[in-house]
């Protein structure tokens, strides 16, 4: 017998690379069905991998993605709004396209990758596009696994890799207000182990689940973090949010801008997972911690 095929959406991401590679480590067929198969780095080799062109705001690519597949993974994520790609279209419009496809397909599992803070009331478009996004996923499939995971980071993350780019640069590093907010990061590994079992466990778990690692940090402190692992002493200075925000306004300008405005509302509010939620320990997986994985994630050498 063949093994289960799966299908996802978004395979060539951060996170998509990751789960990929654990799909395929775990026995499972994958069909990565991305934008640009070409950005499936080094795990085209693997007979049980097939990478696809497909744009999920295409019906009929996302259909005959799914044909034959079991189960179903939607990580496609969109950060900087780009002329036809906006987050209506992506994370909304692409959503019930996958989600209508895979009911309608006969797909048994569905996961949806949304992310913790998920607000239909959030003043940013981005958030708000999320939680409409886990509503239409919800109408059309409705026994989906939502996926909330926290800040995202590993070796090769924007998260991590710009702190220590900065700090090393910049004798000078500037902080989003006071450096307070609070966030759980979550290795990139975990959240897709994490997918692995809610793909593969026979028994449907909670609609929502939310995902961070073991602590919540304040900014600040992730940031401390990076300079003691790499000897540095650097200056942080607190910034305003207001000028975090007509920078980002500036910034839009220009293409593929290094800050949005939807990344500043993103820092104004904690990213933490909620008291009551189902979580890590529902899917018997105990997270890393961040700190301990410094040196994966930058390198070896704690260098100044």
């Amino acid at each position: 017998m063949p093994a289960t095929l799966v299908t996802v959406f978004g395979g060539s991401g951060f996170l998509g690379t990751a789960l990929v590679r654990s799909l395929l480590a775990h026995g499972l067929r994958v069909r990565a069905a991305v934008r640009h198969p070409e950005n499936v780095h080094g795990l085209t080799d693997s007979a049980s991998l097939a990478a696809i062109r497909v744009d999920i705001r295409d019906e009929a690519a996302v259909e005959a993605a799914l044909d034959g597949a079991r189960a179903a993974v939607n990580a496609v994520g969109l950060y900087v709004e780009h002329g036809a790609e906006t987050f209506q279209s992506v994370h909304v419009d692409g959503a019930r396209i996958v989600a209508r496809c895979a009911a309608r397909g006969g797909v048994q599992r569905l996961v949806h990758v949304s992310g913790i803070g998920a607000d239909a009331a959030s003043p940013s478009p981005y958030v708000r596009a999320r939680a409409a996004g886990e509503r239409v996923v919800e109408e059309h499939f409705p026994h989906a696994s939502i996926v909330r995971p926290s800040v995202l980071f590993g070796p090769g993350d924007s998260f991590l890799s710009t702190v220590d780019r900065i700090t090393r640069l910049s004798p000078v590093y500037p902080l989003f207000g006071s450096g307070d907010t609070r966030m759980q990061p979550v290795y990139v590994e975990d959240v897709a182990g994490a997918v692995v079992r809610l793909v593969a466990d026979e028994t449907p778990h909670a609609t929502a689940i939310e995902l961070g690692g073991p602590r919540a940090y304040r900014y600040r402190e992730i940031v401390e973090a990076v300079l003691q692992y790499r000897r540095r002493r650097r200056l942080l200075l607190p910034i305003p949010f207001a000028v975090w925000t007509l920078q980002a306004k500036l910034l839009s300008l220009v293409p593929n801008p290094p800050l949005t405005v939807d990344q500043v509302v993103l820092m104004r509010d904690d990213n933490v997972v909620s008291e009551a939620a189902v979580t890590f320990e529902n899917l018997g997986i105990i997270p890393a911690d961040l700190v301990t994985l410094l040196p994966r994630c930058l390198g070896g050498d704690a260098i100044p």
